[in-house]
């Protein structure tokens, strides 16, 4: 997937002009961009402005295949992240599985111990872009920040391998830890699972499948605004249709290329469908104010503290991709949002979803950011 001659100048320009931009104070995005619409208020500048400039960088759903959408993918992670995380080594390490070979990558903070907590990470990207290396800066922050190592896992993308394939890597990856921990210097009883977007639905699927075959939960689960029902129809997805990064019509697409036909409707595709969400991990969930996806994170985080589950949510006034976008002021304030919860629950606290009200879930938007009333998810509608 090499860049030709041209769309490497192209890249190199992007990467100038957008740390030029993301430098700039609040105040002059807000007068260079404008304010986002009434729907979107509380968002943050510089989301805002990622949105009025994604068009730069971005294709039209279904305008290119599924080869030519990875390679933008894989462009625009070199334009909007920083320079490498110092303090975090890495190893590649290959799985061997009933599929075939699976590629992961190992991040381990400088001075960490022989053996301790481990967090499997999977990326997002609608199932059909996104590798190790368009998410491997947020791993690294997020590694040195929590003091924890990330085995991040290179699952199988659609259309090429259509579901049931992430969800049957995201479990062979699990195994694979816990049958030999030691090789990723792992303590077996404190493993968690992790992932954005599409990522964030293997991991919440990774917790149910655990639970019908009677194997023990993870630590905790890190749910970065997730995909939890294919083909829903919600009050998010229409406000936030066009003009905010993430498009339905892209979204549409994705899903699409990963579940064909009615497969959308099998709860490892769709883990908000299901109907018995006791005895999960402890969860935490990050929606995005401006992002298709928000209801149904919400509606998710929802239904999990209604069947006992210990729950945290907290809606980030960002839109969709903001734990890739590292030069962001906001995204990176959210990382560091994302590493203290991580070391509290690490740290074996009172829990970090329960709040002085002993409500199971808090609605403060992360304390870095001002507080916005709370707005109820709205129920989904079937796709027809």
């Amino acid at each position: 997937m090499s860049a030709s001659p041209f769309d490497s100048i192209r890249l190199v320009v992007l990467s100038a002009a957008a740390r030029l931009v993301f430098a700039l104070p609040d105040g002059l995005l807000t007068r260079i961009f404008g304010r986002p619409p009434s729907v979107a208020a509380g968002l943050r500048p510089d989301a805002w402005a990622l949105c009025r400039i994604a068009g730069l960088v971005d294709r039209d759903a279904g305008s290119a295949g599924p080869l030519e959408m990875r390679i933008d993918t894989e462009n625009l992670a070199q334009v909007v992240t920083l320079d490498p995380e110092p303090g975090v080594e890495t190893r590649d390490i290959e799985l061997e599985t009933e599929a075939g070979p699976l590629r992961t990558r190992l991040y381990e903070p400088a001075g960490s111990p022989t053996t301790g907590p481990l967090l499997i990470f999977f990326h997002g990207g609608g199932f059909v872009v996104g590798s190790l290396d368009t998410h491997d800066q947020s791993c690294r922050r997020i590694a040195k920040s929590a003091g924890i190592r990330i085995l991040a896992v290179d699952y199988r993308l659609a259309p090429e391998n259509t579901f049931p394939a992430a969800p049957d890597d995201a479990l062979a990856a699990w195994r694979a830890v816990q049958a030999d921990p030691s090789t990723f210097g792992a303590d077996r009883d404190r493993v968690s699972v992790a992932g954005d977007s599409a990522g964030g639905n293997l991991a919440a699927v990774l917790c149910q499948d655990l639970k019908r075959a009677g194997e023990d939960q993870p630590l905790f689960q890190l749910l970065i605004y997730p995909v939890v029902h294919i083909g829903a129809e919600t009050a998010s997805k229409d406000d936030f249709a066009s003009g905010f990064y993430l498009t339905a019509e892209r979204m549409d697409w994705y899903e699409e290329q990963y579940c064909p036909g009615d497969l959308g409707s099998d709860v490892r595709a769709s883990p908000l469908l299901a109907e018995d969400l006791s005895g999960l991990a402890p969860a935490y969930i990050l929606s995005a104010l401006a992002d298709p996806l928000r209801d149904e994170a919400e509606d998710y985080a929802h239904r999990l503290a209604a069947a006992g589950v210990p729950v945290r949510l907290d809606r980030m006034p960002m839109v969709h991709a903001w734990f890739n976008i590292m030069i962001s002021r906001s995204s990176v304030k959210g990382h560091d949002v994302i590493a203290e919860q991580v070391r509290k629950y690490l740290a074996e606290v009172p829990h970090p979803a329960t709040s002085n009200s002993g409500d199971r879930i808090r609605w403060d938007d992360a304390r870095r950011y001002r507080k916005t009333d709370p707005q109820p998810a709205r129920r989904h509608r079937a796709r027809t």
